[in-house]
């Protein structure tokens, strides 16, 4: 049931002790925690752990997806229901019936398609986009931020009743630097894995490189430990694993110099981001190869911040 949760420090074995109690259950599991610490994972123990294991587990991103289209991924359209609408789609609460459905950055969903995820959760039952006929399901959801939900209700952005709804059983994944006891196992995970994948043979691991990753804050969680692992696994000439420990000290020490006042220095700094990643991504802001997608935020915030920085978007989508 844990085979991809790897650790053993106290916080995880929380998480852990959670999974086993709220698994065998159908309730409703609002999964919280920071971009990268894996609540995808602990998802698919929660499924795998349910009456409902042996049917379809369907993943949504409401993040990745554009705001105009939600509604018909989620519950999909009838024939003719907007501009390119040529067939009748099923959408992913369809595809989950009887299986369990898992909503990533549930905090990001429109105020539209809020009240019609409420009517599934209060009613199972909702409306293909276009259509008039109920359309009863049987799925459990399962969703996931990395936002402060409770900040979102009282700031008007995200609905009081939804969140209710969806906090039946709250579980907070820890960030890495609250696991240290687990980075050696996860390290030593990783370089399996990349190392199987590359046909390495790697039978140690250096010291040095152990403690430098202990000492590290790992801002981007297990997803940059498991990237940086990977990245060291391809470079590696010999049988002994090695971080470079001017890729983890760089990123420690990032700072723009000063040039002014803090505020304007780190607006700066953020406006350099963004236009970096905007052109990298052709000017797109959403989907998988979307600027928010490499800066690691909502698009929502990535459309926030380009206003408020006044970055010229030539040509974002």
């Amino acid at each position: 049931m844990f085979e991809e949760i790897v650790g053993s420090s106290p916080a995880l074995k929380n998480v852990l002790s959670s999974i086993v109690k709220v698994a065998p259950t159908d309730s409703t599991v609002l999964i919280t925690g920071e971009t990268g610490t894996g609540k995808e994972l602990i998802a698919r123990a929660i499924h795998k752990g349910s009456r409902r294991a042996g049917q379809a587990f369907i993943t949504v991103n409401c993040a990745s997806t554009p705001s105009s289209l939600i509604a018909s991924e989620l519950f999909g359209h009838e024939k003719g229901a907007f501009t390119g609408a040529l067939q009748r789609r099923q959408g992913r609460f369809e595809l989950a019936d009887s299986g369990t459905i898992f909503l990533d950055e549930i905090g990001e969903l429109p105020a539209e398609t809020q009240v019609a995820l409420l009517r599934v959760l209060q009613e199972r039952q909702f409306e293909r986009v276009g259509g008039s006929r109920l359309i009863s399901t049987d799925v459990r959801i399962i969703a996931a931020t990395n936002r402060d939900l409770a900040a979102a209700v009282a700031a008007g952005t995200f609905r009081a009743d939804l969140f209710y709804r969806l906090n039946v059983f709250p579980i907070d994944m820890p960030p890495l630097r609250q696991r240290k006891e687990d980075i050696a196992m996860l390290v030593e995970y990783f370089v399996k894995r990349y190392a199987e994948k590359a046909g390495k043979q790697i039978s140690k691991i250096d010291k040095n490189t152990l403690k430098l990753c202990q000492s590290y804050r790992w801002p981007g969680n297990i997803r940059e430990l498991q990237n940086i692992v990977e990245r060291s696994v391809i470079l590696c000439t010999g049988d002994t694993f090695r971080i470079d420990e001017a890729w983890l000290s760089s990123q420690d020490t990032r700072r723009p110099k000063s040039s002014g006042p803090l505020t304007q220095t780190l607006h700066n700094y953020e406006k350099g981001l963004i236009e970096a990643a905007l052109a990298d991504s052709k000017g797109k802001v959403a989907g998988p190869n979307g600027a928010a997608v490499k800066l690691g935020i909502p698009r929502s915030t990535l459309d926030l911040k380009i206003k408020q920085l006044k970055i010229k978007k030539n040509g974002v989508q």
